[in-house]
């Protein structure tokens, strides 16, 4: 099971504060850090993530963040070496470490001996299988941990943490980190399945930001045709809400041709304005898609 990069960056690109749950190590009351999504030029890879501390505590350190949750014998010898290369391009960054997010470290990662020192000095693993087990962990990584846990127990461990949030402020924003992982895990199976996969009414799971923004699933209508027409439009939507941060207002012609875009398009689209700077980015985009 591969777990979408976009589920990650939905996760952390609106509440960045969830680094803290991740590195108890840092000040709880350190709220206010600020998320993004850099590419590393010279290899022209983006991130997973990074958070940058809260401008009032700038002495705490910047955190990369990589999910990897399949094998790769390469994995360790990239993570140097795009963590090294975006050091090296922001000057601004002096301290700093590295969290990764994997099912379990005994996936074939690649030998550790030739970063031997900056696994021990830099990085932190948050490995979902001993979050599964682990009764003191937050609502948020026992939520992650439901991206590896045998489909079975999935329902009983989901209705466990909306009970424990019930009645906090995290009460909302669970059920949509939940909603968002099932989704990410399920993809294609029926609203219903998802619904009693994941604990909540189908009220509950068609309010959610996960079923309205993240993966544009529409109401379902029993046909593929309908379920990809809701996809499609959720897509669109993100994108354009996206276009319109990176570019400022799309002229009428730029907003038509990207509604006119398919869906294997509107994705590409929306991961590749990521790294749109302005209208001129957009505009290149289109004429060579």
């Amino acid at each position: 099971m591969v777990a979408s990069d976009k589920l990650f960056y939905w996760l952390f690109q609106n509440h960045p504060d969830r680094i803290l749950e991740l590195q108890r190590d840092l000040p709880a009351e350190a709220e206010g850090w600020r998320f993004s999504a850099p590419v590393v030029k010279a290899l022209e890879r983006r991130l997973d993530g990074c958070f940058q501390p809260p401008a009032a505590q700038p002495d705490l350190p910047v955190v990369l963040l990589e999910a990897q949750m399949t094998a790769d014998p390469r994995f360790l010898r990239r993570l140097y070496g795009q963590s090294a290369t975006l050091v090296q391009q922001e000057e601004a960054i002096e301290h700093w470490r590295v969290v990764v997010i994997c099912p379990h470290r005994r996936l074939n990662f690649g030998s550790p001996t030739p970063v031997a020192e900056f696994l021990a000095a830099r990085v932190h693993w948050v490995e979902l299988e001993a979050v599964a087990t682990n009764p003191e962990a937050s609502p948020l990584l026992r939520a992650l941990a439901l991206l590896v846990q045998p489909e079975a127990e999935i329902p009983t461990n989901a209705a466990a943490i909306q009970a424990e949030v019930a009645g906090t402020a995290q009460e909302a924003s669970m059920a949509d980190v939940i909603a968002a992982i099932v989704i990410a895990r399920f993809n294609g199976r029926s609203i219903p399945e998802l619904c009693a996969m994941g604990g909540i009414t189908l009220e509950e799971f068609t309010q959610s930001v996960a079923y309205k923004e993240i993966f544009g699933l529409g109401e379902e209508r029993g046909r593929e045709q309908g379920l990809e027409q809701g996809l499609k439009t959720g897509e669109l939507e993100i994108a354009l809400r996206l276009l319109r941060r990176r570019c400022g207002g799309l002229t009428p012609s730029q907003e038509a041709r990207v509604r006119a875009l398919p869906l294997p398009q509107l994705e590409a689209l929306a991961e590749a304005l990521l790294d749109f700077q302005g209208a001129d980015d957009l505009e290149s985009w289109l004429a060579a898609n």
